[in-house]
């Protein structure tokens, strides 16, 4: 067995019905998920399952979750190793961090851009607004507010794919919580 988190799209923002904690739990444990653990209620769920191929849990969840929920949702799933190295990784030097007004973002994503779109995802930094790729991720340090932000989120997105933004301390509670040492 394995402890995994999923970090789900789209869920508890928009249009949709609000999906409680106890609703996610219900659904991942019909899975045949163990120790299924939502973080908040804001689309993480930490749980363990068989040892195997990452890709294939994530249809499995996502599958389970449009037939629940009568519309898609994307997955983003880390091993618990994975979760333990996006929380320590420190993209950007630390008095950076801690001078920004902004709170350190970090976009989990479906699969690494190629290189050049890598490079042309880079362009888009600024010196106020700062990015960095992490093993599958995207970090972004913003100015301020993300909402104010100058950077081209759409053009990010329209590069990346797919992703799920999460703050980097949600990331290190998560780890914490569940995924520590």
């Amino acid at each position: 067995m394995e402890r995994y988190a999923a970090f789900l799209r789209g869920v508890n923002v928009g249009a949709h019905h609000r999906v409680s904690n106890a609703d996610l739990q219900r659904m991942f444990t019909a899975l045949g998920l163990l120790d299924v653990a939502p973080f908040r209620t804001s689309g993480n769920v930490a749980f363990m399952a068989e040892r195997g191929p990452t890709g294939r849990l994530t249809s499995r969840i996502e599958d389970m979750l449009a037939q629940e929920l009568g519309y898609a949702v994307s997955a983003f799933v880390r091993t618990a190793q994975e979760v333990r190295t996006i929380a320590a990784i420190q993209p950007f030097p630390p008095e950076l961090v801690r001078a920004s007004a902004g709170k350190l973002q970090v976009s989990l994503l479906g699969a690494l851009p190629e290189p050049k779109m890598r490079a042309e995802l880079l362009s888009l930094a600024s010196d106020s607004d700062l990015l960095a790729f992490g093993a599958c991720e995207l970090y972004w340090l913003p100015s301020g507010g993300i909402l104010d932000s100058p950077l081209d989120l759409k053009a990010i997105d329209g590069l990346t794919g797919p992703a799920t933004r999460r703050t980097k301390n949600t990331i290190e509670q998560i780890a914490a919580k569940h995924f520590a040492d």
